[in-house]
């Protein structure tokens, strides 16, 4: 019969090669209901891995915590603790389960936004990101997230780390509007208003079949820098925007004056 202490164990003896991990990760997903009905003692076995070393078996301890009831107390916990593990944890190891690591670093954010302090997760999720990209073209679905960190602790300069790179690989659509949003508010936050527009009208832009709540709200926001950057704003949308896009888009054209203090604090909207 199976036991967490005989997991560790496992864990201990099998993360030196690939053919060992693999064999692990077979091992460790037919635990997986074991650890999810153990989830409550799990963050004391920790101490027995290395997440440098463990990894992938660190990462199957530590998913089962997030599901728990997350209160300041226990966040204050777990946040120092998944800090270290996307820090040090192996990028191959995590990559054998990437949905996983995944979770846990959504998780984190959550937790850091609990916790109300933002910014301590804006290092860990950037490591995170370069941890689970196949390459800096590569979108994830963690690059808004971290994104969402960077504005709302005004890290601004370290979002541009991300949105520097040229994106070409795209997994998600959800993720590709979060992350040209985010990006476009980071750059006004730098009062850097035509590359805000750039991000801005590539969420208006994009395909899509119907009207989404990321793209409305891009909208506002590219019709507030454009009245800052260039003066005036044109309704008109290129050619190439979705249907969907241009029949709804249109209602929220129509602004109202609306101060400069006001639009210069977009940002933090």
């Amino acid at each position: 019969m199976q036991s967490i202490e005989n997991l560790v164990t496992q864990i201990q003896g099998l993360s030196s090669n690939a053919s060992d991990i693999t064999a692990l990760k077979d091992y460790l997903k037919a635990a997986e209901d074991l650890l999810r009905s153990e989830s409550t003692r799990l963050l004391s076995f920790l101490d027995q891995l290395d997440p440098s070393k463990h990894s992938l078996g660190y990462l199957y301890f530590l998913e089962p915590c997030m599901y728990c009831s997350i209160t300041k107390e226990r966040a204050n916990t777990l946040v120092p603790i998944i800090a270290r593990f996307i820090t040090s944890c192996s990028a191959e190891q995590i990559r054998y389960v990437p949905e996983k690591f995944i979770n846990v670093c959504k998780r984190y954010k959550d937790q850091v936004l609990l916790l109300e302090a933002p910014i301590r997760g804006v290092g860990p999720m950037l490591t995170a990101i370069r941890k689970i990209q196949s390459s800096t073209e590569h979108l994830t679905t963690l690059h808004p997230e971290f994104l969402q960190l960077c504005l709302l602790a005004k890290c601004y300069k370290a979002g541009l780390s991300v949105l520097e790179d040229d994106i070409y690989e795209i997994n998600l659509p959800r993720d590709f509007f979060l992350y040209c949003y985010y990006g476009g508010m980071i750059f006004i936050g730098q009062k850097r208003f035509r590359k805000a527009l750039e991000l801005l009208h590539n969420v208006v832009t994009a395909p899509m079949s119907s009207i989404n709540a990321i793209a409305v709200e891009a909208y506002k926001k590219y019709i507030l820098v454009s009245l800052i950057h260039h003066g005036q704003f044109s309704s008109t949308l290129p050619k190439y925007t979705s249907s969907a896009a241009q029949r709804n888009l249109k209602n929220f054209s129509q602004v109202k004056p609306i101060s400069v203090s006001i639009v210069m604090n977009v940002a933090t909207l």
